[in-house]
């Protein structure tokens, strides 16, 4: 369905520009592989509700919504995008702990990227500090 939607808003885009918008819409809490994108488009294209199409000057296969994949999600309208908040997570501490984890994983990911090794060990340390601290709140003892 997510695929379907991203399609419905931005078309032709291939396999890593869906797997790049999903991960930009969801604000890097979701990054879909290739592994599980690729599968699903050709399940989809068996389906009839997206077609492959080629653009000028770029190698590869696009995607588009066929007419039968825009009357499917006409039938689900009004279905919120799986990459949206829900309003049960808008201010709800567990939907503002998975926020709080996506930007962590981000920042982690920099570090390792861009960090130079005594920043990487320093990185390493706080986020090991971070999950004993996590246990001894699930124990009680914090």
């Amino acid at each position: 369905m997510a695929l379907l939607m991203l399609l419905s808003q931005e078309s032709p885009l291939n396999g890593y520009q869906l797997m790049q918008g999903l991960e930009q819409r969801s604000d890097g809490r979701w990054r879909p592989s290739p592994g599980s994108v690729y599968p699903a488009l050709a399940q989809l294209e068996d389906e009839g509700l997206i077609r492959a199409t080629s653009r000028e000057g770029e190698a590869g296969r696009a995607f588009e919504l066929s007419d039968e994949g825009r009357a499917h999600l006409a039938e689900q309208e009004g279905r919120r995008a799986p990459w949206e908040a829900g309003a049960e997570d808008e201010g709800h501490p567990r939907g503002q702990l998975r926020h709080a984890v996506g930007g962590l994983i981000r920042a982690v990911m920099h570090v390792g990227q861009d960090g130079t090794p005594e920043q990487v060990e320093e990185a390493l340390k706080i986020l090991e500090d971070a999950r004993r601290r996590l246990y001894h709140i699930l124990a009680g003892d914090q």
